[in-house]
């Protein structure tokens, strides 16, 4: 697949560099804003969009949606989040180079100036390495990311690849009103027409009993193209440079079907809370990640003050689909 896809990429969005606690840029109208003439008072506004990552956080557990999404609780950068945005950007500028010129040596060699474009653009991600004066960490850290994108090489040969686009913005509106967004890491598109949706992750692949949890994401994806392009992509595709695994997946019509059913149950179910102020939590083994169990009734704290008045955002007039800079 080599030829191109209609559209422009995502303005260099760096796929997990998202400026919002929680990853959140396409939430960025949901959650809590200054009231006007004041500098402490807040104003709920209700969300008005559903991001995979989102979808994920309320499926996860209800209350750390809530947290990102309507308080917007600052996080921590963690390590490996921070890791992944930068092979991310790695593998997104290596295809500026003509194809004869994508080698690992010339990967490798994108990540330090990468890092520094990070550091720039993302002055927390520093902390990281607040205590580690002699750079110690650092450098086995920078190491690590670049063995991530060496792998890749063994996975992927990018000089047989011309992507139609790199981390591209999508956003699309169903019957009922909800406007579903994403950042799509590469979309190849076959001179047939045939489109393959790729996403890289740096961690490890799944095991098969959760490959399905793992494809909701690709899914999510691929039902927005649809809705769009009134195209369904031929494949499916998540790289893992943590394990140097490829899963595939060739959808059809019913599994995007499902998925918007599931979708639109979903954010009911997100309706419902807003209006009420009822965010449960649901531990799980996850919870020991979290950067908010101070403010969870779970580990003995207390959410913040639920933001109010809450009120359903007026409906606005909104374009149909979009697929381009946000």
């Amino acid at each position: 697949m080599d030829s191109s896809m209609e559209g422009t990429a995502g303005g260099g969005v760096d796929a997990e560099a998202d400026p919002l606690p929680g990853g959140a840029p396409e939430e960025a109208s949901a959650g809590t804003v200054t009231a006007a003439g004041t500098g402490d008072e807040r104003v709920a506004v209700p969300p008005t969009s559903l991001s995979p990552s989102r979808a994920g956080d309320f499926m996860q557990c209800p209350l750390l949606y809530r947290f990102r999404v309507i308080d917007r609780l600052p996080e921590r950068p963690s390590e490996a989040a921070t890791r992944g945005t930068l092979v991310h950007a790695v593998l997104e500028r290596l295809f500026d180079a003509p194809a004869a010129e994508r080698t690992a040596p010339r990967a490798r060699a994108l990540v330090p100036g990468q890092w520094d474009r990070l550091r720039e653009s993302r002055p927390e991600v520093v902390e990281l390495f607040a205590d580690d004066p002699e750079g110690e960490r650092l450098s086995r850290w920078l190491g690590e990311a670049e063995r991530l994108v060496e792998r890749w090489f063994t996975l992927e040969d990018p000089t047989r690849l011309e992507p139609a686009e790199r981390e591209l913005f999508v956003e699309a509106e169903l019957e009922s009103g909800l406007r579903l967004r994403g950042i799509i890491d590469r979309v190849d598109v076959a001179p047939t027409g045939e489109v393959r949706i790729v996403d890289y992750k740096t961690g490890k692949a799944p095991r098969p009993e959760y490959a399905e949890g793992a494809l909701f994401q690709m899914k999510f994806y691929a039902l927005v193209v649809w809705r769009l392009k009134n195209v369904v992509p031929r494949r499916l595709q998540l790289v893992y440079l943590g394990s140097g695994d490829v899963l595939t997946y060739d959808p059809v019509l019913a599994d995007l079907e499902r998925v918007e059913r599931k979708l639109l149950a979903l954010w009911e179910a997100i309706r419902r809370a807003t209006e009420s102020g009822e965010w449960r939590p649901r531990p799980t083994k996850l919870c020991g990640w979290c950067d908010h169990q101070a403010h969870c009734p779970e580990f003995g704290g207390t959410p913040p003050p639920y933001p109010l008045p809450v009120r359903v955002a007026e409906s606005a007039v909104v374009p149909q689909g979009r697929m381009g800079p946000d």
